[in-house]
């Protein structure tokens, strides 16, 4: 990329970390700070970076950075979606298209989710993409941004990867199926028609699981706004919660939250995770 087009990637990241304050992205302003907004190694910390690398950029200097680490700054600095997409465009990459993981984060949820304190959260697409989760969602269900492509999808990876249902209880593997057919087909409803992205997840789906055809074809239609979910984590044990979910107004994200199921222990384990911290889990992620 030319070293003009580096310098003015460094200056408008340098511009829009300047006008965070601290406490916006749930960090505590401290008694003393030099700069108005966040430091340079705050942003590198929000956005999974090093604070070499992120100074770098902003010196306009080192490599060109990936579409993942655009989609993280964007998130980390609150970029709305024309400046995310200026930032993708100062960088030389392509402006993503919606639903995958490169997704702007709807503002408002973000904004809740750094609210969140003490129970998991994130913030997923319409089709099961995590696009953002809040530390203890990460130590609960593990960092789902290593997956990529269509496999980022976790509706993909449940009828296509045996190992993503290991977190679930055996009983609960038909269940969640159906639930996650019928809200699917809710989602692919909701889109406009022919909307390539969920058409292409569907035909693929249809071709590589036949238990995905089977429940395709019974055409159930409904919204997981609120579900009990079975976790069985590798630390703590089993989790008995109540997975809800907030939408946005255009239905393609939606804010997921866990909390505990009355007369269950699952308080004191999400406190025990807590202390626990994201550390890497041997099982695959669930959504």
């Amino acid at each position: 990329m030319p070293n003009a087009r580096y310098s003015e990637l460094g200056g408008f990241l340098r511009s829009r970390r300047e006008r965070i304050r601290p406490e916006e992205v749930g960090l505590a302003p401290g008694p003393r700070r030099r700069v108005p907004g966040l430091r340079r190694d705050e942003v590198a910390v929000l956005a999974g970076a090093s604070v070499e690398y992120y100074t770098e950029l902003e010196r306009g200097a080192g490599s060109q950075p990936s579409d993942q680490m655009l989609a993280a700054l964007a998130r980390a600095l609150r970029l709305n979606r024309d400046e995310r997409d200026h930032l993708y465009r100062l960088a030389n990459r392509p402006i993503p298209p919606g639903g995958g993981t490169a997704s702007h984060v709807h503002p408002a949820m973000l904004d809740l989710l750094t609210r969140i304190d003490g129970t998991p959260a994130m913030v997923s697409t319409d089709l099961h993409t995590v696009l953002v989760q809040n530390p203890l969602a990460i130590a609960m269900l593990g960092d789902l941004s290593a997956h990529r492509g269509r496999s980022a999808s976790f509706i993909h990876r449940w009828f296509t990867d045996p190992a993503s249902r290991r977190i679930y209880p055996p009983e609960d593997h038909a269940p969640q199926s159906r639930s996650f057919v019928a809200d699917l087909r809710a989602a692919v409803g909701h889109r406009s028609p022919g909307d390539a992205e969920a058409a292409d997840l569907v035909d693929e789906l249809l071709r590589r699981s036949p238990e995905f055809e089977a429940l395709w074809a019974d055409q159930d239609v409904g919204v997981r706004r609120d579900e009990r979910k079975r976790i069985v984590h590798p630390a703590v044990g089993m989790l008995d919660l109540t997975c809800l979910s907030l939408f946005s107004e255009d239905g393609r994200q939606r804010l997921l939250w866990f909390t505990p199921r009355a007369g269950t222990d699952a308080a004191e384990k999400l406190a025990l995770l807590t202390v626990l911290g994201t550390q890497a889990m041997a099982t695959e992620p669930v959504r």
